[in-house]
């Protein structure tokens, strides 16, 4: 199955802020864009960052998985380890603020992975994983 790229819409309070996150910061390319809303090439895929002034700081709910607090929603995309790897590298090189630091979850088992959780300016959480066998994705 060939894989398609997603479309999301996330609220935004302040877009110059989301420029600098997904565009300086994560290097994603801008598309379309008007005084509203702002298109990204967020690694292949169009996330849209909409102004939304009441975007502000959020109550984010938290789930415990592998005795971390993950919160939800997220959204995020799985890399490959060596991108995965020098994508972390680089957060932290920047100084970034993790929800969850860089590190390996389920160690050893079918669905082991490397995880990073941080927030955007407008507490948007994300998510980005690498798994050691991309073959076990779904895997259970």
């Amino acid at each position: 199955m060939t894989l398609q790229p997603f479309h999301l819409a996330i609220p935004v309070h302040d877009l110059a802020a989301a420029r600098a996150f997904y565009g300086a910061l994560f290097g994603c390319a801008e598309g379309r864009s008007s005084r509203q809303w702002v298109d990204f090439d967020f690694f292949g895929h169009q996330l849209v960052a909409h102004l939304d002034p009441s975007a502000g700081a959020k109550r984010v709910h938290h789930n415990e998985v592998d005795g971390h607090d993950v919160p939800v929603p997220h959204f995020g995309v799985v890399l490959e380890w060596q991108s995965w790897e020098a994508l972390a590298e680089r957060l932290r090189a920047a100084g970034t603020r993790f929800v969850i630091e860089p590190g390996i979850r389920f160690r050893g088992q079918v669905g082991e992975q490397a995880t990073m959780f941080l927030l955007d300016p407008s507490g948007n959480a994300l998510e980005f994983k690498a798994f050691r066998d991309p073959a076990k994705l779904f895997a259970s």
